[in-house]
């Protein structure tokens, strides 16, 4: 391993790795030049985003209600003719198993109702 860091963070992947309430992502985050142009090109969710990233479910339970809790939410753009790949489709299964909202969007208006409806429309926006 690198350094102490990256075995911590492998410790924590491997730990928590077989449960079934949390999935969790390496998100490597920096910037590389391009080998053809030599330009700068970054990678990762964005500068400062953290090592691991993903979801845990939560069970809403009565002492709960009126809380405000986050869902996880993964929009795929694609054209009106964009098909998702097999990856991009497990990544939107795994996110709706987990109790996420996933959907491909076309337009803005598909966006709008993947957020304001959640997995109701999901079956619709997948094709």
């Amino acid at each position: 391993m690198a350094n102490v860091e990256t075995k911590i963070q492998q410790e924590i992947r491997l730990g928590l790795g077989t449960r079934d309430d949390v999935r969790l992502f390496r998100n490597q985050v920096g910037q590389l030049p391009d080998p053809r142009t030599g330009r700068p090109v970054q990678f990762g969710l964005a500068k400062g985003s953290a090592d691991l990233v993903g979801w845990k479910k939560v069970t809403i339970t009565p002492d709960m209600v009126g809380k405000e809790i986050a869902v996880f939410t993964s929009i795929e753009v694609k054209t009106t003719k964009g098909r998702a790949t097999q990856h991009q489709q497990a990544w939107m299964d795994c996110v709706e198993k987990a109790g996420g909202i996933a959907g491909i969007a076309r337009s803005t208006e598909d966006a709008v109702e993947i957020v304001e409806q959640g997995l109701d429309c999901k079956s619709k926006l997948l094709s």
